[in-house]
């Protein structure tokens, strides 16, 4: 524009003296700051972990952190969002820590508990929480409202319909939410409301594993964690005391 008007002094200081300076100074301040601008232009190991966790299912975010000083937190972690549940809290922290050193079943799923108490205690809560700190991920959890499984046909719901019945091409609600995220927490909400059959359906995933599906295909269990609920005798456990069995 100086040029345009004609007043070149002006023009050569810009050009010579002040935009250097300022391009000298930008320069000083990218370095200071790590970084070549407002946009990164380097891929780091987070980047790359966040990627793989969004296209597998598995937490990879968190395998960046060391497993031990993960673990030996576990307690604290979650005892920050559940309150006044510190003995169930320590017993499946326990239980998680004695899977991950190698010390259970390598053919089970990484732990199997059972909830028991009336509505309101933190049953739910701590599955949550269980699944943020395990696959840093809230809501890396399938929950299962087993008073949909009351009736003996809806057992199939769970693994799928066999070949010929309807909804055969969908999947079972439980084997194609596990076969697309493995990593993850398995809740049976109210469990004692299922029909005795779903216990059969049951027993092969806490014993094996694994379990087949209407299609045919294998679902693997070895990295779920399955927590049941139940409000069952929830009057007897309110009136029980400390000191009784």
């Amino acid at each position: 524009i100086a040029q345009r008007k004609g007043e070149f002094q002006r023009a050569g200081e810009l050009a010579y003296g002040k935009i250097p300076e300022l391009e000298k100074q930008l320069k000083q301040a990218e370095a200071r700051d790590g970084k070549a601008g407002m946009v990164e232009e380097v891929v780091g190991p987070d980047h790359v972990a966040h990627i793989v966790s969004r296209w597998t299912g598995i937490p990879v975010d968190k395998m960046l952190e060391g497993e031990r000083d993960k673990l030996l937190r576990m307690e604290d972690e979650i005892g920050k969002r559940v309150v006044g549940q510190g003995e169930a809290v320590q017993a499946v922290s326990k239980a998680v820590r004695r899977a991950r050193a190698g010390l259970q079943d390598p053919n089970r799923p990484l732990g199997s508990f059972m909830f028991l108490g009336p509505t309101g205690v933190g049953k739910t809560e701590l599955t949550k929480a269980l699944a943020s700190f395990l696959f840093d991920d809230e809501s890396a959890m399938v929950r299962i409202d087993m008073s949909e499984f009351m009736e003996k046909h809806s057992v199939a719901r769970l693994i799928g319909a066999p070949p010929g019945y309807v909804g055969y091409e969908e999947g079972g609600a439980l084997t194609e939410a596990v076969r697309r995220r493995p990593y993850q927490v398995v809740l049976f909400d109210e469990i004692e409301k299922a029909h005795p059959d779903v216990f059969n359906v049951l027993l092969q995933v806490l014993d094996d594993g694994r379990l087949t599906d209407g299609q045919g295909r294998t679902v693997d269990f070895r990295n779920t964690l399955i927590i049941m609920t139940s409000n069952l005798g929830a009057e007897y456990l309110v009136n029980l005391g400390e000191d009784q069995d």
